[in-house]
């Protein structure tokens, strides 16, 4: 199994899926980790100076014209992991993440590879309630 967590620096989890630069993935076998590596990841830096329309009014975080193409480009890097933790997300990059088969995992978990472990443990929290 592989899990992405989503990162700016390769340790710690970033508070929002959208503005990270990068994963830290884990590779996870037996339950144990068993090892790790850095990839860049596509996000709102990527696509600054874009024309977009904002979604309609009271419609979630990440629905506007373009999303889906900018959400899949964003998980490019990341279609060979079961899972990816944030400690934030829009709405529609979660569905996108959701369509693509890959479980989006909102926490508060601050540390990359703690995460993941709490995680294969079945003790990561995930805070829906974050999603916007």
């Amino acid at each position: 199994m592989k899990i992405a967590v989503v990162t700016d620096d390769g340790s710690t989890v970033a508070g929002h899926y959208g503005r990270a630069t990068g994963y830290a993935v884990f590779t996870v076998e037996n339950g144990a980790v068993t090892g790790s590596e850095t990839r860049e990841k596509a996000g709102h830096h990527t696509f600054a100076g874009h024309a977009d329309d904002p979604p309609a009014e009271g419609a979630p975080h990440g629905f506007g014209t373009g999303a889906e193409n900018r959400h899949a480009a964003m998980a490019a890097n990341i279609t060979d992991c079961q899972v990816v933790i944030s400690g934030g997300m829009g709405y529609g990059a979660f569905e996108n993440l959701k369509h693509r088969g890959i479980e989006a995992i909102i926490t508060d978990v601050t540390n990359a590879e703690e995460a993941v472990k709490l995680y294969v443990a079945g003790d990561l929290p995930n805070l829906m309630e974050r999603l916007h």
